[in-house]
């Protein structure tokens, strides 16, 4: 976004992380008139999807994917659809040490590089917000007939971040990532 590399095309720092949804219901305190008590259904079923996003805390921009499940090959046609997003530009894209981040068989795109963050350090990745404030905004006290509403729920909620980036850059603007890019200049 700012600096350049050998290349001379414009640096963009991501955060990647991927995040579970379930038809598991989050329940949670919510508003209602005093004499009133609201009901709230409870559901436990052992059916999953999960997002994969990327987060640019410079500009707010925010890319996702909704996955079957989580492995190398979900992550390689990640990869590819970030480095066409964005082939303008060098992607240092920032991961965790998940097994399927470190496949060797990856095919990395010319303009897509993996930086890995220390082992246990979840509170490093602002991406990891995203999917908080996906769950707290979106998915609490809330049940699905079937993992497509899920999954489409999932979808429209991605895509209303998506195209808030004033927000994104709220919530995953941290200081120390903001002052190191920006000292680098």
């Amino acid at each position: 976004m700012i600096a350049t590399c050998g290349n001379y095309r414009p640096l963009r720092l991501m955060f990647q992380d991927e995040a579970r949804f379930g038809r598991i219901a989050d329940r949670c305190y919510c508003w209602c008139r005093c004499s009133d008590r609201p009901v709230v259904s409870a559901m436990v079923t052992q059916e999953y999807t999960y997002a994969c996003g990327a987060v640019s805390p410079l500009d707010g921009a925010f890319d996702s994917l909704v996955w079957p499940h989580v492995n190398s090959d979900c992550m390689q046609i990640f990869i590819d659809e970030m480095a066409n997003r964005y082939s303008g530009d060098n992607i240092i894209m920032i991961v965790d040490g998940a097994g399927w981040h470190k496949s060797k068989d990856f095919h990395l795109p010319e303009n897509v590089r993996l930086l890995f963050l220390p082992p246990y350090s979840p509170e490093l990745n602002p991406q990891e917000h995203i999917g908080d404030e996906l769950r707290e905004k979106y998915f609490h006290n809330r049940e699905f007939d079937s993992i497509d509403a899920l999954e489409n729920h999932l979808v429209s909620a991605l895509y209303d971040l998506e195209n808030t980036p004033d927000l994104i850059k709220s919530i995953t603007g941290w200081d120390w990532i903001i002052n190191a890019v920006s000292s680098a200049n």
